[in-house]
């Protein structure tokens, strides 16, 4: 049975895009101690959903799940974090002055996502600024580690998933046309 249909592939990428962003926002919050804004949120939910249903056609290999979904990620880490900076200025507080008037507020305009979870893990420092002001130069390079580490394992559960979902299919198919065979 062909995984392919327009149906399965818009809830194959829905579901993916609402878990990925799910995780990526919750976990990046959580990291930065900074909240997200939700314009920024939305553009990634939206371009991941984009890309879920385009590449959502056929069966893929680890391989190209993988060279997909690690740069997928480091691409959306950039970008949230650019979107915090933006909105809440370096030290995570709100800008002010003449970037408000150009019409961030649009941008960084509603509640931000994730200030329960930044307010739970800010015991007292500024926010990502803070953090970064006191790490040390191998803090980088343990945080790419940690996203290729995160890339690969994902890679390795969808494709897992992906081989699931076209046996349940397949089983499915069979089980429904094999009455019609007698």
């Amino acid at each position: 049975m062909d995984i392919s249909g327009t149906r399965l592939r818009a809830v194959r990428a829905a579901l993916f895009t609402a878990l990925v962003v799910t995780l990526s926002a919750a976990s990046h919050v959580l990291l930065s101690r900074a909240p997200l804004p939700p314009a920024t949120v939305a553009a990634i939910a939206a371009a991941v959903f984009v890309l879920a249903y385009a590449l959502a056609g056929r069966e893929r290999g680890y391989g190209r799940i993988a060279a997909l979904l690690i740069p997928s990620e480091l691409a959306a880490d950039t970008v949230f974090t650019a979107g915090q900076h933006v909105c809440y200025g370096e030290a995570g507080g709100p800008v002010a002055g003449p970037l408000r008037s150009v019409g961030f507020d649009v941008l960084c305009g509603g509640t931000p996502v994730g200030t329960p979870l930044a307010r739970m893990t800010a015991d007292g420092h500024g926010g990502a600024a803070a953090l970064l002001a006191d790490a040390e130069p191998s803090a980088a390079w343990l945080l790419l580690g940690a996203h290729v580490a995160v890339g690969l394992v994902a890679a390795a559960w969808l494709r897992r998933g992906e081989r699931a979902l076209a046996q349940l299919l397949r089983a499915v198919a069979g089980a429904t046309f094999r009455p019609l065979l007698r």
